[in-house]
This record gives structure tokens, C-alpha cells and sequence, in this order.
């Protein structure tokens, strides 16, 4: 069994996630693809991820893939979690990940609409007839907001109380959860948001918009097999602990999709680690880069056991939810954060000491990412424990 030591890991990491300043590209489809997906809870870290793989891309280059070439397209795969994703990966995450949370929202939602005894007849057959009107009423008008949508289709804005039982629960429509759903299921897209590329506001767009047939079908056991493959290619080698908690399958699914690639074993510092049999060649260490990486951002959400890039700082840059906020990166790990102060300054702090060159280095991303912002002010969804002290 071959080892890999944490020097060829993060090399590995420095080179297919583009952050070494030798493999940065300025294509923004490609620097999604090279990470599978981008997290996009934070609308903010799509942009910001891609501003620290890229050379002279702005935030008008990654609003002309989504929206204008539209090669990326958002929706919710993994962990119920919101990417921005190629869209040639859409009819993977659609079978392994999409159509089960689509199932699971509607019967949720169904039960709450059931409660609430506001629908004669059967749920979710009724459900399906308001899913199919709103479908119909975004073709018909190719772009909308909620609003709009629920004043085409009056059945939207039924009330539901949730828990009527509780004070503090209020009767709310279900214009939210029709169009979450018909987005889960791959018929309708989240498009340009309500203001600038911090906002979350967006307006809805049916599928057709992004692709013209639509979603292509495909079995869930070989879209399994392909997003681990990507992933192993992006992020191998790893546990298979870390696939289990990157994917959000059970252990079983995990498995049963693994047979179906060809893979090799190794040591990773005394445990089993999982890697392409086609990708097992040594990887040499780049030149030594640093980078500033934003809250969410793939590389660091990218593995469950995180020691070997992590180090002791976990309580300073992730939140008690596991969320990790903006971390500063040198040679392959984390030495410290930063944050963006109301006046827009990019602030810092080392968490350990890297020396003077390293320092520079990072001087100089610091000057990129206030360049990306621009007169741009955001604050990080999940607000972790150092992001917070850089700011008060």
C-alpha cells in the first residue's frame, strides 16, 4: 500500500483546487468544475471563491456564466446544501442527490398542508396540480419573482400554520415551499437575484432557461458512482468517511457506489484512504502560494476530518455548527483569518507564525480580495468566533 503523507495532500489540494498561482484560471466555469461544485448558502462565496482562483476575473465574469453564458446553475445536491454547479453536472447531482430531496420536501410540506385540513381531497395530488400551474405560469412569463408567481396562480398563496399549537408560529403561504420543491425536482431554476452579487433575493427562471429539454434522466447508481469519482479526483485521497459526510448518502450508498470505480488503497499517516487507481502517481509540491478564502468556501467544507490542513485553529474560524468562516492559507493550510470591516479594509490575524516571505504573500492576497469587493460590504451568513472579533 502506497503512503501519502500530508506534504503530497496538500500539494494535491494546492494544485487541482487552483490555488497555487501557477494553476489559477480565469475561465469561471472551470474553476467550478475543478472543486465539482461551489458552495453557494453564501451567495457571497461564489464569488469570492472564484476572485482567489482567478488572475484578472471580476464579479461581472461570474455573473455572465450564471446568468448571461448560463455554463453554472443553482441548485440544492448534497447535504441539502446550495451550489453553484456546470451545468454537464446537473443530471448527476439531479439522480444522486436532487430527486431524493425533492421526494422528501414534498411529503413534508404535504403533511403540513394535511394538518392544517386546508385541502379537500388527496395532498399531494393536489400538490402536484399547484407545482404544474407554477411551472406553467414562470414559462409563460420566463422569469418572476414569488410575488409575481402567486398572483398567477392564486393557489399559492394558501395558508399553512406550521405549529398552531405554539405562540410564536403564524400562518405563512406556500409559495416558498412549491417553488423550493419544483427546484429540488430540476423544473425551475434560481436566477438573477434582486440586487447585487451578495443578494439572496432571487427571481425564479423554469429549467428550459438554463437547459432546452431539460434535466437528462439518468440512474441514480451511475450518478453516484460519477460524483464520487469527481470528487476523489478534486479531493482523494480520503477516508471513505469523508465521502459518506461530503455526499450525505448513508455508509451502504457509500459502498455500493464504490464498487463501480476502480480504486486503490492508501495510507494517509496510519489510516485507509481511497484514490483513483488512474490518479496514484506522486504529485510534486508547487511553488509556495498563498491565498484568502471566504466563508463556505469548497476546499475547506471539502473533508470531514480536517487535522492534516486544520491544525489546532477550529474554534477560532468555524462556528458551532460546523460552519467555517474566512481563512487565510499558506503552502497548503490554514494559518489564520480575515475578515472585511464596515469601511471595507481587509483586516487579518496569523494564528501562528509563517515568517516574513509567507507574510508578504499573504499582504498581497489581502490587496486581491479588496480589489474583488470593490465598494461591495458583506458579512459572512455564519459569523464565526475570529470573523466576529476582526469586525467589532
Amino acid at each position: 500500500m502506497r503512503s501519502i503523507d500530508v506534504t503530497e495532500r496538500r500539494a494535491r489540494l494546492a494544485i487541482r483546487h487552483r490555488l497555487a498561482a501557477a494553476t489559477r484560471s480565469d475561465d469561471v466555469a472551470e474553476i467550478a468544475r475543478s472543486l465539482v461544485a461551489l458552495h453557494a448558502t453564501d451567495p457571497a462565496t461564489v464569488f469570492l471563491s472564484v476572485g482567489a482562483r482567478s488572475n484578472t476575473a471580476t464579479p461581472a465574469d461570474v455573473e455572465l456564466a450564471l446568468y448571461t453564458d448560463r455554463t453554472l446553475l443553482r441548485m440544492l445536491a448534497m447535504r441539502r446544501t446550495m451550489f453553484v454547479v456546470p451545468v454537464e453536472l446537473v443530471p448527476v447531482l439531479q439522480a444522486s442527490c436532487a430527486d431524493a430531496l425533492a421526494h422528501k420536501q414534498r411529503r413534508n410540506y404535504g403533511r403540513y398542508i394535511e394538518m392544517a385540513g386546508v385541502v379537500d381531497g388527496d395532498v399531494q395530488t393536489w400538490l402536484a396540480e399547484v407545482e404544474a400551474e407554477t411551472h406553467d405560469a414562470l414559462l409563460a412569463r420566463g422569469a418572476a419573482t414569488g410575488a409575481q408567481l402567486s398572483k398567477d396562480v392564486p393557489r399559492l398563496r394558501t395558508q399553512v400554520n406550521t405549529a398552531p399549537d405554539k405562540a410564536y408560529s403564524k400562518p405563512t403561504n406556500i409559495t416558498t415551499w412549491v417553488l423550493v420543491t419544483l427546484g429540488c425536482e430540476g423544473r425551475i431554476v434560481r436566477g438573477r437575484p434582486n440586487g447585487g452579487w451578495t443578494s439572496s433575493q432571487y427571481t425564479w427562471a423554469p429549467i428550459e432557461s438554463w437547459l432546452p429539454d431539460g434535466v437528462p434522466a439518468m440512474p441514480i447508481e451511475q450518478a453516484r458512482a460519477e460524483l464520487i469519482r469527481q470528487w476523489l479526483h478534486a479531493f482523494g485521497p480520503a477516508p471513505i468517511t469523508d465521502i459518506k459526510w461530503w455526499t450525505g448518502w448513508g455508509l451502504g450508498e457509500v459502498r455500493k457506489a464504490l464498487t463501480d470505480l476502480d480504486l486503490v488503497e492508501v495510507d494517509l499517516n496510519g489510516s485507509t484512504g481511497l484514490l483513483l487507481a488512474d490518479d496514484a502517481e506522486p504529485v510534486a509540491a508547487p511553488q509556495p502560494w498563498a491565498a484568502l478564502l471566504p466563508a463556505l468556501d469548497p476546499t475547506p467544507m471539502g473533508w470531514q476530518s480536517r487535522d492534516w490542513y486544520l491544525g489546532a485553529h477550529a474554534p477560532a474560524l468555524f462556528d458551532r455548527n460546523g460552519n467555517v468562516g474566512p481563512t487565510i492559507w499558506w503552502d497548503g493550510r490554514i494559518v489564520g483569518g480575515w475578515a472585511q470591516r464596515k469601511d471595507g479594509e481587509i483586516v487579518y490575524r496569523l494564528l501562528e507564525d509563517v515568517g516574513a516571505d509567507a507574510t508578504a504573500m499573504i499582504e498581497t492576497e489581502a490587496a486581491r480580495t479588496a480589489d474583488w469587493f470593490g465598494d461591495v460590504r458583506a458579512i459572512p451568513r455564519f459569523r464565526t468566533p475570529l470573523e466576529r472579533e476582526l469586525t467589532a
